[in-house]
């Protein structure tokens, strides 16, 4: 179990929520009983405990590799990105979408004393499995959603988005609420699907789009990165997947 299970609380705006929060099975729980999120094929699939149960050690490592296809390893650049983001010292990290909570660890495993990781999921099955198998010093859990992030302004120093954005149903909704609880001197990562001329064929283009899963072009979640003023931009190709980090623009880091 985390630390100090206050880790969560501590980080919430009250503002930004419509229930009162309340502890289940080891997360806190900002959403209620009913979400009005928008729910696909995915999302209804994401709530399945059998999917939690295996997704850590088979599903995402799949799609991960999936993504590799045709390109550099997946799998090489996503553990140079994690080894390069991982936090260190006293520094705030939100991994949004976390699912069971294996990058959330992956990410706090050296922060300092002051520091703290929350992994926050629409997912109840999800974050049961997060706390049960990924739970750790200044590791805590959030059931909220990625598209009204229940935090401040400002909040966080790494906010990251691993493998998951092409299943949030309004990801540049999303991409503007990481964008507003990241620091000004923080950092904004996202790993996600890349469109190619795979992606675009006729039948996969139809399942994806059944099914909740999007492939994002080349310039798309650069664009709405760029939109927000996050102009130092990083992007790496990797087959069918793109790994970005982000900064804001010098001048706008002086101003805030």
């Amino acid at each position: 179990m985390p630390q100090d299970p206050r880790l969560a609380e501590s980080l919430i705006d009250p503002t930004r929520i419509t229930h009162p929060p309340k502890r289940n099975h080891g997360y806190l729980d900002v959403l209620g009983p009913e979400s009005d999120e928008p729910v696909s094929l995915a999302n209804r699939f994401m709530q399945s405990p059998l999917l939690a149960a295996i997704y850590e050690r088979a599903w995402r490592p799949m799609f991960t590799r999936g993504f590799s296809y045709g390109g550099k390893s997946t799998l090489k650049a996503h553990t140079a990105l994690m080894d390069e983001i991982a936090g260190r010292g006293d520094r705030k990290i939100l991994d949004v979408a976390c699912g069971p909570g294996l990058y959330t660890r992956e990410l706090a495993a050296q922060l300092g004393t002051d520091g703290v990781c929350i992994g926050l999921d629409l997912s109840g099955p999800m974050l049961r499995r997060a706390v049960r198998d990924n739970s750790a010093d200044r590791v805590d859990y959030i059931r909220g959603s990625a598209h009204a992030l229940p935090f401040a302004d400002a909040a966080f120093d790494t906010v990251a988005c691993l493998a998951a954005l092409y299943l949030i149903p309004d990801p540049e909704q999303a991409v503007r609420e990481l964008c507003r609880v990241a620091g000004p001197d923080g950092q904004i990562v996202i790993f996600t699907s890349l469109r190619t001329a795979a992606a675009s064929l006729p039948g996969v283009t139809r399942a994806m789009r059944v099914g909740g899963f999007r492939a994002f072009g080349r310039d798309e979640v650069t664009g709405w990165l760029h939109a927000q003023g996050w102009t130092e931009i990083d992007q790496t190709l990797t087959g069918q997947g793109q790994f970005i980090r982000a900064r804001r623009a010098a001048a706008l880091r002086l101003a805030t």
